[in-house]
C-alpha cells in the first residue's frame, strides 16, 4: 500500500462525508438565516427561537435524507471492501 492509495482512500472519505452532511448544512443555514431576517425585523431577541426551528428543520431533513445517507456509505463501504479484497 503506498501514498496514492492511501490519499484516495482519504479523498473518497471526505467527498462521501461532504455529500452526507450537506444537505442538512444548507437546511440549518436557510433557517438560521429566515429566524435571523425575522428576529431583525420584529425586534424578538428571543435566544430560544433561533434553536428550536433549527433542530426541527434538521430532525426532520434527517428523516427525510437518510435513505440517501445510508446509500452513500453502503457504496463507500462497499469500494472500500472491494480494495481490501483486491489487496489480498
Amino acid at each position: 500500500m503506498n501514498e496514492t492509495i492511501i490519499v484516495e482512500i482519504a479523498r473518497e472519505g471526505i467527498f462521501t462525508l461532504i455529500k452526507m452532511v450537506s444537505p442538512m448544512l444548507l437546511v440549518a443555514m436557510i433557517i438560521g438565516l429566515s429566524v435571523g431576517i425575522f428576529q431583525t425585523l420584529t425586534q424578538i431577541q428571543e435566544m430560544t427561537l433561533t434553536f428550536v426551528p433549527k433542530i426541527i428543520a434538521i430532525f426532520a431533513s434527517l428523516i427525510l435524507l437518510l435513505p440517501f445517507m445510508i446509500s452513500q456509505i453502503k457504496i463507500f463501504s462497499e469500494n472500500m471492501f472491494d480494495r481490501i479484497i483486491g489487496l489480498g
